[in-house]
């Protein structure tokens, strides 16, 4: 099985979810801002992008939209504890631009690890 890539600008969020996943068995590549992420992409197989999508240096939604249309067989769940500035739910967004899943933070690792399971079909 290919990695999982996760993507996210809160260094604590990635160790979170770095340890939980490789605990279940899977392994697990990190970035810290979106443009890295992409570019593991460009170099290495994933089976699923997990990715925020409020990040300073590049919106996760532009970062949907981008591995939707470069890497169209790559499954991505979107998380996400925030709205837009104008009361926009993200996560809502982030589906309509191609994320498979979402999971709203704070989340409960047991229901990313099942998130992970579906999407992945293990």
């Amino acid at each position: 099985m290919a990695p999982i890539l996760v993507i996210d600008d809160d260094p604590q969020i990635n160790a979170l979810l770095q340890d939980v996943l490789e605990f279940e068995g899977f392994q697990v590549i990190t970035a810290q801002r979106a443009i890295e992420g992409l570019q593991h992409l460009e170099t290495t197989k994933v089976d699923l992008v997990i990715t925020d999508v409020l990040m300073p240096d590049k919106e996760g939604l532009e970062t949907i939209r981008e591995m939707r249309q470069r890497f169209p067989h790559t499954k991505i769940l979107a998380i996400s504890g925030g709205l837009t500035k104008s009361g926009v739910d993200v996560l809502e967004l982030a589906k309509r631009l191609g994320a498979h899943s979402v999971l709203s933070k704070p989340f409960d690792v047991q229901d990313l690890v099942k998130s992970v399971r579906q999407l992945l079909g293990s």
